[in-house]
C-alpha cells in the first residue's frame, strides 16, 4: 500500500501502536513510536501527540494536523524534552490548540530525516483523521531548517510553513512556493545569524511564493517565544488550506 504521493518517500512503512505511554486521548500529549523502512533502511523516532478537546473518533471531523521540530538542545532519548519550547509547550500548560499537534524528537548528535517526518505525518493523518489539506509545519532554530528542507522536499504535504530562526539551500525553495509561508527572526540572533532566513526569503520570493518576514528588533535565538505565543500566528494558520490535485 502506497501511504505518501511525494516521490522522494520510497518506502513506507509500519505504523505502530503507542509504545512509550497510554493511549491518546483529547486534551491531552502522549508519548508515541513511530516505526518504518524508509528508502530501504529500518528508522524509528518517538514523538509526542497532542489531539485537541473537542477531538472525538467516533466521528468523522477531519482535524488540521501540525508538525513541530525542535531545536538542537532537545535531540536525544528524554522525550519529555520536546515540551520545553513551542506548541507542545503550550498544550502541556492547557492551552487548546484546534489541531492535532505532531512533536517528534530527533536522536542525539543526529539531523532531521525530512523522509521518515514525511512519513510520520502520513501515518498520524490516517489514524487520527487528519485533514489533508490543512497539514502545517513548524520548527525553531534546528527545526527551523528542518522545516524548510522538509517543505522544499515533500511541498505536497503542506498547507502553510512557519520556521523560525533557521536557514537552509535557497537553491531548492522554489519547490515549495506553492507553500504559504511566515518567517521569524530576530536581529540580534548570535546562533544562525538573520541573514540565513532572508536569504531563504529572497529565493523564495524570487520564486513566485508567498512568504511574509517578521524580524524582531533586539532579540536574539529566542525569537520562537513571542511567536508561538501571539494570536496572530493561530489566526493566520486556521486560514490556510491547500487545494487538492487529482493524480
Amino acid at each position: 500500500m502506497r501511504f505518501c504521493r511525494t516521490p522522494a518517500l520510497l518506502a513506507l512503512i509500519l505504523f505502530v501502536a503507542p509504545a512509550l505511554a497510554e493511549d491518546a486521548a483529547p486534551g491531552k500529549q502522549t508519548a508515541h513510536e513511530f516505526k518504518g523502512t524508509v528508502n530501504g533502511k529500518e528508522s524509528s523516532i518517538k514523538y509526542l501527540l497532542y489531539l485537541p478537546k473537542g477531538f472525538d473518533a467516533k466521528k468523522e471531523t477531519a482535524w488540521p494536523v501540525l508538525l513541530f521540530l525542535h531545536g538542537s538542545g532537545e535531540r536525544g532519548t528524554d522525550i519529555d524534552k520536546v515540551k520545553v519550547h513551542g506548541p507542545p509547550k503550550l498544550v502541556e500548560k492547557g492551552t487548546d490548540l484546534p489541531m492535532i499537534v505532531i512533536s517528534p524528537q530527533c536522536p542525539a548528535g543526529q539531523w532531521w530525516d525530512v523522509d521518515l517526518l514525511a512519513g510520520l505525518i502520513e501515518s498520524v493523518i490516517k489514524s487520527h483523521k487528519g485533514d489533508k489539506t490543512k497539514v502545517y509545519c513548524t520548527g525553531l532554530s534546528m527545526g527551523g531548517f528542518g522545516t524548510w528542507t522538509l517543505c522544499s522536499k515533500h511541498p505536497a504535504l503542506f498547507a502553510a510553513a512557519v520556521p523560525i530562526c533557521g536557514g537552509g539551500n535557497p537553491k531548492e525553495v522554489a519547490a515549495m512556493k506553492d507553500i504559504p509561508t511566515w518567517v521569524f527572526h530576530g536581529d540580534k540572533d548570535n546562533a544562525v545569524n538573520v541573514k540565513k532566513s532572508q536569504e531563504m526569503v529572497d529565493a523564495l520570493k524570487a520564486a513566485g511564493g508567498a512568504v511574509e518576514f517578521t524580524v524582531y528588533e533586539g532579540v536574539g535565538h529566542d525569537s520562537w517565544t513571542k511567536t508561538y505565543e501571539a494570536p496572530k500566528l493561530w489566526e493566520w494558520l486556521a486560514k490556510q488550506q491547500r487545494k487538492e490535485k487529482k493524480d
